[in-house]
């Protein structure tokens, strides 16, 4: 597309210098600025590979390390972030003037490392709950479990929770939704040629046998085959995940006075009282039929299966708060779903813990010691780069009406970024956390977080609310409220390091910015408007000629292999790789205006624009071990990161940067890349 900078980009472009000019003088972390270029492999053509060519000698000189089912550069900030964590979590358990909050994860952080207490305890704290479970006998007993399911975190066929309702923004409503699968996708029962899946599924039952057995279940072996053949009846009413990520299909207001005539089989009035529920005048169905006939299931299928069913949950959910022979059974599973060999050490799953629990709280004491407000500021800058950038594209985007442009570069103009950390943190002052009770501790903050939720039932949305930690290496858009989200872990290198090549850093965490901010004009993106509203704002034309274009990347990917035979999801993956299109194209338009006109120049050998593509290469190096990579592929919306380079070969840009031609694989003709906005 031509490309023309209206006036008010020439402050963007000057933003951008006075960005990168704070880090003249300083080192890059990687190389000599900004890309290892010891781990590129030149012997590979980037038209053939360019995933190869940028991280193939990395790819062949570094192991998937043992605790890990795959690895590549969000993993490796991953580790510096746990790293970090635990310093703070430790510095909090040694200082006597520790904050309230502070000793609270401190103390939650102690409590799961006490392996010596958590096996001397036993089963003992399993034994309430599975009391209860033995005592169910009535339509309303399995109701009151079902509920405690989303309450105290464990699997159940229909959960519940509170969530922004997608047609108010500003307003909470409680959204039912199907679950409770044990397997990762409704994939692994219902295909009966995958080899991978059906030892999945050999291995599942013998895991459920084990952990009922663990737990002094009598009958494990029965039980494990009723409750796999339960679970294959779930899977068969359940919607795919193709279905389940159409947003106008999943918004299905109902009465809470009609959900015993819709969805008949399940006691619904004893459902919602036991979450505080039974006050609200209605609920959201994401999945109407699934959850009819589940519904239908519970009150066919007899107590006992339920029983047996409910009980391996539980304890599943609480393996890593029992002794060892259940966090190794937990993981033996695992193992065969992932591949990976050995469990992380028992600090990491420490640090999971304590995030899991009460992660604002350590994330409070994370941002204070590793991101200062300069980085904060400078994260700030790029963002309203691309923000920049994404409006001339939206202004200028030829298939769309003008009309619904201008709606959309108005979207554009409502989108609120959040940086680094929130404006307000969680208030963890109702929970209750032992340095003595890992198991106990669990129930508590998983409990908390849901009614902390529950609480948010009648008030105004809580727009400052994050649904991320800080410490998280990720990133995400929130459509409801028009936000991108970048929490401070992900500001590191390789994503960004401000004394890096401004081109490497577009290329990067430019790429990532974009891809976020056009997760709002993605195929599920594109339906909430300027206020956050679900709502139809495009043509019907505009549909179809946008249709036209995704069609056409859902077969691009469709055609990528992640292992011999098995082919990345178009479908599935189609928002994500949509992002990803849109996010390198909008990083590199950014780029561009921030050179201002002026060229730029070669550093060590590479141009501008080589060393932009790069940097974005750089970021996808991963490894991934074969297990993982069927499970990522059946049920993860992203394509495995080591085919998400090859969007490069849809941008004209990089074709001329390193010289592809016909004949290599990653060519195409012009009119074959895809260029949607």
């Amino acid at each position: 597309m031509s490309f023309r900078a209206p006036a008010r980009i020439a402050a963007f472009a000057l933003a951008t210098t006075a960005l990168f000019a704070v880090a003249a003088g300083a080192a890059p972390q990687l190389g000599t600025f900004g890309v290892d270029v010891g781990g590129m492999d030149r012997t590979i053509r980037p038209g053939d590979d360019f995933n190869g060519f940028v991280n193939g000698g990395w790819a062949a000189r570094t192991p998937i390390p043992a605790d890990k089912a795959r690895y590549g550069a969000f993993n490796m900030l991953a580790d510096q972030s746990d790293e970090r964590t635990r310093t703070v979590i430790e510095a909090a358990a040694a200082d006597p003037a520790a904050t309230p909050e502070a000793r609270k994860a401190a103390d939650l952080y102690t409590s799961f490392m006490d392996e010596a207490g958590i096996e001397a305890r036993g089963t003992a704290p399993l034994k309430a709950d599975l009391a209860r479970l033995d005592a169910m006998k009535t339509p309303a007993d399995l109701a009151e479990a079902f509920a405690a399911g989303s309450r105290y975190g464990f699997d159940t066929p229909i959960g519940v929770g509170v969530q922004i309702d997608a047609r108010d923004p500003d307003a909470y409503v409680p959204t039912i939704a199907q679950g409770g699968l044990g397997l990762p996708d409704r994939d692994y029962y219902l295909d009966k040629t995958n080899p991978r899946f059906a030892e999945a599924r050999a291995a599942y039952q013998r895991h459920i046998a084990k952990m009922l057995d663990l737990a002094g279940v009598a009958d494990g072996a029965a039980k494990a085959a009723a409750v796999l053949a339960l679970e294959t009846r779930l899977a068969e009413v359940q919607w795919s995940r193709v279905d389940t990520r159409q947003a106008e299909k999943r918004y299905n207001p109902v009465p809470v006075a009609e959900l015993a005539t819709r969805y008949p089989g399940l006691d619904w009035a004893t459902y919602l009282k036991t979450v505080d529920l039974a006050g609200q005048p209605r609920v959201i169905v994401a999945q109407p039929s699934a959850i009819a006939a589940t519904a239908k299931l519970a009150g066919e299928v007899p107590i006992a299966t339920w029983r047996a069913y409910l009980a391996f949950h539980v304890v599943s959910a609480r393996a890593d708060v029992l002794p060892k022979a259940f966090v190794d059974e937990d993981f033996a599973f695992q193992r065969v779903l992932t591949g990976q060999p050995e469990l992380k050490a028992r600090w990491k799953r420490g640090v999971d813990f304590v995030n899991g629990g009460v992660g604002d709280a350590v994330g409070k004491l994370y941002v204070a010691r590793y991101f200062p407000p300069d980085a904060k500021a400078k994260a700030d800058a790029l963002v309203t780069n691309l923000m920049a950038a994404m409006r001339v594209r939206l202004q200028q985007v030829p298939w769309m009406a003008p009309e619904t442009r201008a709606k959309a570069v108005a979207k554009l103009a409502s989108f609120r970024p959040k940086i680094g950390y929130p404006d307000v943190w969680e208030d963890y002052g109702a929970v209750t956390v032992r340095a003595d009770d890992a198991y106990g501790n669990l129930q508590r903050t998983t409990a908390a977080r849901f009614d902390r939720d529950v609480a948010r039932l009648g008030r105004p949305a809580d727009r400052a609310k994050w649904l991320m930690t800080p410490q998280t290496v990720n990133a995400y858009a929130y459509p409801v409220w028009n936000e991108v989200v970048f929490p401070a872990a992900i500001l590191q290198p390789p994503f960004f390091d401000p004394a890096a090549d401004p081109a490497v850093n577009y290329g990067a965490i430019g790429a990532v910015i974009g891809h976020e901010i056009s997760h709002h004009f993605d195929d599920q993106g594109r339906k909430y408007d300027a206020t956050g509203r679900l709502a139809d704002w495009w043509t019907p034309a505009d549909v179809a000629r946008f249709k036209a274009l995704t069609d056409k990347v859902v077969k691009q990917y469709g055609a990528y292999e992640a292992l011999p035979g098995v082919k990345v999801n178009g479908e599935l993956t189609l928002g994500e790789n949509i992002a990803d299109l849109a996010g390198l194209t909008v990083a590199h338009d950014a780029w561009l205006l921030s050179l201002n006109g002026k060229p730029a120049p070669v550093i060590g050998g590479f141009t501008g624009e080589q060393r932009f593509f790069l940097g974005f290469a750089q970021v996808w190096r991963e490894k991934a071990r074969d297990s993982f990579l069927q499970r990522q592929v059946a049920s993860d919306p992203h394509s495995p990161g080591a085919l998400r380079p090859r969007v490069v070969r849809n941008l004209d840009a990089w074709y001329g940067a390193f010289g592809a031609k016909p004949g290599d694989r990653l060519w195409l003709a012009p009119a074959d890349r895809i260029k949607v906005w």
